[in-house]
Parts: structure tokens; C-alpha cells; sequence
């Protein structure tokens, strides 16, 4: 296997060499490693500093990730990966890095079924639905997941997310974000079968993935909580108008033949899904300042980003609606400034740069726009 050295971090790991001719060179490696991850490690060297405890990278590949966690964050860590090229080059990563991590040649599933652990990183390519009931069963403190299959997540492959995630999307304006809260919604599903709950910490899409970063509360109660979080966004395809339905436990036949206020338009059912917020304030300020002084400064400003994220489900393109209303696109600032003064709170979104979040519907937001 040929072999290049690369530096992340304080990290230097070497990486197999790929076809830079395919269409997706990382893929055809004989060990995989995606340099377009950078920023997802970032976030996981702060998130697990401030977690702390024993951490498994249940899918090592080339070990970059854990390794990074092991000499940067300076914790235990555990390299795991049944492929026997990328166990090989684990063991020397770690040996060129001079860490004391534990390296096992195991299926993932089995490795998290034997024992627990802190923290649990699932970081598969494409879908970690297939590890997702052994993390949930031996994490003790916090869940990192990582998703690439954004077509079943967004809507654009419905019936492989209904399949994969036990949830309808839809493919709207805001699908970054409705990858995120269906992928969500599914880690508290499986983490209630072992009676625990979630706290979302940080929860993002970037590039070509979602990640979440979630807080383990044991207990029954802890489970029924997080539980309660889960519902519907009823979404009209007509006028752009969207509603939430909270509670899991009624099923699409109590939202599917709702219409919409607005236009009369029958509205169609997303879910279920997770409707809570998808980050903890203090969390993300406390990392975005720790991603800013290990110099991470992309990781830092989007940590920063969700921080100041208005707490509501999906956002809108007010360029789209500016569209429809015939007008040519207004700042976002002003925007603001206008729902504000109507007694509305909004906010900018890291999942979209013409996005805006709102606690106004669409009508107002209409109004708004008209009026500046």
C-alpha cells in the first residue's frame, strides 16, 4: 500500500495514496481517509477534551481521528477497525505518534457489545444506522455520529430514508437541517430501548455530511423526556408555510390531512424527527473558544455559529421569497431588523447563507421583506 504523510492538528499520520482520477478519490483507497473531514476532527479533539474519559473510534480506518483525540485532546483512547490493511496502519500511526492507544482488530458491533466506554465516535461511510444499537448500548457519556447519505437523510432518495431511518423527510429548502433532525430523532429512538435519553451539545451539516454530538442521561424518566422532543414538521409545498407536531406516538395519520392556513394546500409530514433544539448554548460557546485557541479557526467559527442559532425548527431562503414576491433579494440584516421590530426573533443559520430562522411564519416574513 503506498503511503503519504500528512499533518492535522499537532497530528502526523500516514494516509494511503488514492486514485485521484475517480470520481470520489477517497473511496478508493485501500484504507479510507477523506481529507474534506478536517473540520469534523477539529470539533471531535475539543468535544472530547471537554467530555474527557475513555474514547473508542469504533471505525478507525487509517486511526487519523482517534489518534488526534489521543495527542491532542489527551485522553484514553481505543482504535478499533475489522479491515486488516487499516489495522496495520493504525498500529503504525500510533507508533509514529508515540501514543499509548489501544489498537483492536475487531467488528465494530462486537467491540462495543464487550464493553463501555466515555465517548463512542461512529464515523462510517455513509450510514451509521448499522452500529448505532451496540453505541447505544455501551456509551457512557457522550455520542458522536457522523452521517454522509444525505439523499435518504434529505429527501431526495424518500424511500431509502424511510427504510434506513424509520422516518419520512422531505426534500425542502431547509433539507441540510432536516438531515440532522431525522438522523437525531433515530439516536433517540435507539437510545430510549436501553432507557436512556439525549442531550444535543452541537449538531451540524457541512459539506457532503451531518454530525451530531450528543450528551448520554441515563434513567427512564431521562428516556421519556428526550422522547417527548420527537414530532412531525408539516410542511406546504404551496406557500412555503410550516408547521411542528410534537409527539411520536400518534403517527402520520393524525398530521397527513392537515392543510395549510395560508393557501388551503394539503401539507405534507416529515418525522418523526427530533424538534428540541439541536444545541447547547454554553457548550458551543465553550468549545467555539476552545477551537479558537488550538487555531481551528473554521471549526471555531462554526461552533460560534451554532451558539447563536435561534432555537426553532427549519429555517427559510429569504431569497426564495423574495422571488416569489417579485422583488430582488433583501439584506439579511435589515430583514431582521424589520422582524425584530414586529416583535419576532430571528437569527443566521450555518446551514444556509441565505437562510434565516425565525419564530415568524411566512406571511410576516412576506411582509417584512416587502417592507424594507
Amino acid at each position: 500500500m503506498q503511503t503519504r504523510r500528512v499533518v492535522e492538528g499537532l497530528t502526523e499520520v500516514l494516509v494511503p495514496v488514492p486514485d485521484e482520477t475517480s470520481q470520489f478519490p477517497p473511496s478508493t483507497a485501500a484504507v479510507f481517509y477523506n481529507p474534506q473531514m478536517r473540520v469534523n476532527r477539529d470539533m471531535t479533539v475539543s468535544c472530547a477534551a471537554m467530555a474527557g474519559g475513555t474514547y473508542l473510534d469504533a471505525l478507525a480506518a487509517s486511526g487519523i481521528r482517534g489518534i488526534r483525540v489521543a495527542k491532542e485532546a489527551g485522553i484514553n483512547v481505543v482504535l478499533n477497525d475489522w479491515d486488516e490493511a487499516a489495522h496495520g496502519l493504525i498500529l503504525q500511526n500510533v507508533e509514529l505518534n508515540s501514543v499509548a492507544c489501544e489498537v483492536i482488530r475487531r467488528n465494530a458491533n462486537v467491540t462495543m457489545l464487550d464493553r463501555h466506554f466515555d465517548i463512542i465516535d461512529l464515523d462510517p461511510f455513509g450510514s451509521p444506522v448499522h452500529f448505532l444499537d451496540a453505541a447505544c448500548h455501551s456509551v457512557q457519556k457522550m455520542l458522536c455520529v457522523t452521517a454522509t447519505d444525505l439523499a435518504p437523510l434529505c429527501g431526495a432518495h424518500k424511500k431509502a430514508g424511510i427504510r434506513k431511518y424509520a422516518a419520512v423527510p422531505l426534500n425542502t429548502e431547509y433539507h441540510a437541517e432536516m438531515a440532522v433532525r431525522i438522523l437525531m430523532g433515530t439516536v433517540v429512538r435507539t437510545l430510549a430501548r436501553y432507557d436512556r435519553g439525549m442531550e444535543p451539545l452541537i449538531s451540524f451539516a457541512h459539506m457532503h455530511y451531518v454530525r451530531l454530538f450528543a450528551g448520554i442521561r441515563k434513567g427512564i424518566k431521562q428516556a421519556d423526556s428526550t422522547m417527548e422532543e420527537l414530532g412531525f414538521i408539516l410542511h406546504c409545498f404551496g406557500c412555503g408555510h410550516r408547521q411542528t407536531v410534537k409527539g411520536s406516538y400518534n403517527g402520520t395519520s393524525a398530521v397527513c390531512h392537515t392543510e395549510c392556513p395560508y393557501c388551503g394546500k394539503r401539507m405534507k409530514a416529515a418525522g418523526p424527527l427530533w424538534l428540541g433544539a439541536l444545541h447547547d448554548v454554553d457548550f458551543c460557546g465553550r468549545i467555539a473558544g476552545d477551537l479558537d485557541r488550538r487555531g481551528f479557526v473554521e471549526a471555531g467559527r462554526l461552533a460560534g455559529m451554532c451558539r447563536d442559532e435561534l432555537p426553532v425548527p427549519t429555517f427559510y431562503d429569504y431569497h426564495r421569497i423574495c422571488g416569489s414576491l417579485g422583488i430582488s433579494a433583501v439584506p439579511l440584516v435589515p430583514l431582521m431588523e424589520a422582524l425584530e421590530s414586529s416583535g419576532f426573533r430571528s437569527s443566521r443559520t450555518h446551514f444556509s447563507g441565505v437562510g434565516i430562522k425565525t419564530d415568524a411564519c411566512i406571511q410576516d416574513i412576506r411582509k417584512a421583506c416587502v417592507s424594507i
